[in-house]
């Protein structure tokens, strides 16, 4: 047994509008992590303690802002849901969605916490507590629905274990770090209030835009298509996201490293390094937005069957905006390490209204393929814009290197995705689940080789090189110590 179009709809939709009344967040989070990173360094305990005071009262203050205005939101849910097919009752859609409104207002009550190890360099707590949590829920809904096909039980499972892991990560981190429940705490002086509101203030517009850009398409999809055809892409999306998660995993570790490197190194090594991390982004979203080209179709098939596959040009536009998307959260991550909040605070915003826009207007004409056009329209414009307000005020230099690198970087792409595109063409369309693991290996190979082909010369490449290598030896030297 599996989910519906409709319950996958409903999963994706709710998912996204709770990403919206996410919104109350407002970039506080960022602001005082940011903040965090001075009184870590000095050791400053009696500072620390007090911005995660603060911290705690304000992510409490936004539990009850999103708990309430869900609650409003209910009685519109039967206007946002569009042809719910098989649900028979408007009950279930409520309870549906109380369901995802209560994770979310649960997860304010500890998210704050991992702001201090995240400081501290220590990212690999929350994203080791993450991911397992991800794993062991994906593996108990799959049990649950092969043994109930029962929605309710695929939404409360996720939620026991969510819940779970909460309680564990408040006891955890309170035990590592005792001296947070500590009681005579000092107050944050006006200066560093004003500045976190000062902070906040810029990021409330890259909240606001990053919402109507990145969260909206489901809505979109729901509202102006059917909940079924968000469904049917939702499909495609969990596995993209299951892996673009990981990777991001990867990247996002890197923000404090680069924040103490900001803070202790020259510009020129700050943007040798900023070479280095987007160099080595490029080329792993470049290979996984082709592997997802060529297999993620035919891996649809061999899992769901041809109803829930989409058109290829669909596939293609959602892709784009996976690879352009990989390549801001590079300059996400620089620029929030750098503490660069204000310069380009009014962009989401544009963008939130152009994807919007043209969105809305293209799905009428064209269909599902309209709605991403406008998210990959929107989205290029902070591939553009961010470049150089980055290059000029962390490097003071110009940013044409960026976008000559950013034209090698997709031609070589391109080029190695046609050899990959060249080869899937030798398969039969209707794969096997062996054939599909041996064109998995086969494009791989090539599109990695094409890839070395062009840069293995390069400063970037031949410095990844040496410290993978330089980690393998430590590695193996472990191994033979242990033993």
């Amino acid at each position: 047994m599996r989910l519906d179009e409709t319950l996958l709809g409903i999963n994706s939709t709710y998912t996204n509008i709770l990403s919206v009344l996410s919104l109350a967040e407002l970039g506080v989070g960022t602001a005082i992590n940011f903040s965090l990173y001075a009184p870590v360094a000095r050791h400053d305990k009696e500072k620390i303690k007090a911005y995660m005071q603060f911290y705690k009262k304000a992510y409490r203050m936004i539990a009850i802002i999103v708990a309430a205005v869900g609650l409003i939101l209910v009685p519109f849910l039967k206007y946002i849901i569009k042809d719910p097919v098989g649900i028979d009752s408007n009950q279930d859609l409520i309870n549906f969605y109380l369901i995802f409104l209560f994770n979310t207002v649960s997860s304010y009550f500890v998210a704050y916490k991992y702001s201090l190890p995240n400081a501290e360099q220590k990212n690999y707590i929350q994203s080791n507590v993450i991911t397992i949590t991800k794993i062991t829920t994906t593996l108990v809904q799959i049990i649950v629905i092969l043994a109930t096909s029962s929605f309710y039980g695929y939404l409360i499972s996720a939620s026991v274990i969510e819940l779970a892991q909460k309680i564990f990560a408040n006891i955890y981190l309170n035990h590592k770090y005792p001296f947070l429940k500590e009681q005579n705490v000092e107050k944050l002086s006006k200066e560093e209030t004003t500045d976190i509101k000062r902070k906040t203030g810029a990021l409330v517009c890259h909240k606001v835009g990053d919402v109507a850009r990145l969260q909206t398409d489901s809505i979109i999809i729901s509202g102006f298509i059917n909940v079924a055809m968000s469904g049917v892409v939702d499909n495609y999306n969990l596995v993209i996201s299951s892996v673009s998660n990981f990777v991001n995993i990867i990247f996002n570790s890197v923000i404090s490293s680069f924040g103490n490197l900001i803070a202790t190194e020259s510009k020129e090594k700050q943007y040798s390094m900023f070479c280095i991390y987007r160099f080595f982004a490029s080329w792993i979203y470049g290979f996984s937005a082709v592997g997802f080209y060529i297999l993620l179709t035919p891996l649809i098939r061999l899992w769901l069957g041809d109803k829930w596959m989409l058109p290829g040009a669909v596939t293609a536009a959602i892709l784009i905006d996976y690879y352009f998307k990989g390549e801001r959260v590079v300059l996400s991550n620089f620029k929030t390490a750098a503490g660069v909040f204000e310069q380009d605070k009014y962009l989401p915003l544009v963008q939130g209204a152009v994807n919007l826009v043209i969105s809305i207007v293209l799905v009428r004409r064209i269909g599902l393929v309209g709605v991403y056009i406008g998210t990959i329209i929107s989205g290029l414009l902070a591939n553009f814009i961010r470049p150089v307000i980055i290059y000029r005020v962390c490097f003071e230099r110009k940013a044409a290197g960026y976008f000559i690198d950013a034209v090698k970087y997709i031609a070589v792409i391109l080029l190695a995705g046609a050899f990959c595109i060249v080869c899937r063409n030798i398969f039969p369309e209707n794969l096997t689940i062996l054939s599909f693991i041996v064109m998995a290996v086969i494009i791989s190979v090539i599109f990695n080789s094409v890839f070395l082909l062009f840069f293995s010369r390069t400063n970037e490449f031949k410095y990844l090189y040496g410290m993978f290598k330089e980690r393998y030896l430590q590695w193996q030297a472990n191994g033979v110590n242990k033993k």
